[in-house]
């Protein structure tokens, strides 16, 4: 299809109700969700893993990943934003922005999904899951140590990182094809800049963190239960062993 939308804004700034309007507005939309799909879009974590590894970001096929998307937003696309743009260079571009300014977002992120990079669950699915790894493996290059150049330990440090990209994006796309959105600013700025009708329905409005945080903890409570039966095989070998030995 080719992208007719690329969305530049970080994770965690109203990127689950951009794509869900756009999806309203007949745009198919790619999001980390879309990556998580493996039923849907098998073969696409590989696929990021691969992009992750590609320090120059070079030679990489983006029609093979949005063959079946006209847009795309939140990470891991934001974080390639540019190499899309070369690619897609009629794409119009959405900036979102935390309604309640980088200091929130920077809170919403670390609380949500930066847990994957300091949290012990993540770790131990890690060496269980090959899936769980690859995720790790794409978030930390092309999230953490990519687009947020290692700053989120530093809650200054990041901030600043929010508003240099702001800065970086409007200094390359063109003031006419660029839209620096708000999700409390609703259907009009977006409809406008899309040249699409209202729709006569609500804004979608997902409770983002909540939606991660229940994710995280689905994902921890998998790392108790692979404990616990890790555990029992151990108990269980450790009595066979005991018994063999007396006998």
């Amino acid at each position: 299809m080719g992208l007719e939308i690329i969305g530049t804004g970080f994770g965690r700034t109203g990127t689950l109700s951009t794509y869900m309007a756009l999806q309203e507005l007949g745009y198919p939309c790619y999001h980390m969700f879309e990556v998580m799909n493996s039923k849907k879009n098998p073969g696409h974590l590989k696929l990021w893993n691969d992009v992750a590894n590609n320090p120059d970001k070079t030679n990489i096929n983006w029609d093979t990943i949005f063959e079946n998307y006209t847009a795309a937003v939140d990470n891991p696309a934001c974080t390639v934003w540019k190499s899309l743009y070369a690619t897609y260079p009629d794409a119009k571009i959405i900036l979102t922005l935390h309604p309640r300014g980088p200091e929130v977002w920077y809170d919403s992120t670390y609380e949500t999904i930066y847990a994957s990079e300091i949290m012990w669950q993540f770790k131990l699915m890690g060496y269980l899951l090959p899936s769980i790894k690859r995720m790790s493996n794409m978030t930390k290059k092309l999230v953490w140590d990519g687009l947020l150049r290692g700053t989120m330990k530093n809650k200054t440090l990041a901030v600043k990182r929010y508003k240099e990209h702001i800065e970086e994006v409007k200094a390359v796309i063109p003031a006419d094809r660029l839209l620096i959105f708000k999700v409390t600013e609703g259907w009009k700025p977006l409809c406008d800049f899309l040249g699409k009708p209202i729709p006569d329905k609500a804004f979608p409005r997902v409770n983002e963190r909540a939606e991660m945080s229940k994710k995280i903890q689905q994902l921890a409570r998998g790392a108790y239960i692979a404990i616990a039966i890790l555990v029992a095989i151990i108990i269980f070998f450790s009595f066979r062993l005991y018994h063999l030995i007396q006998g």
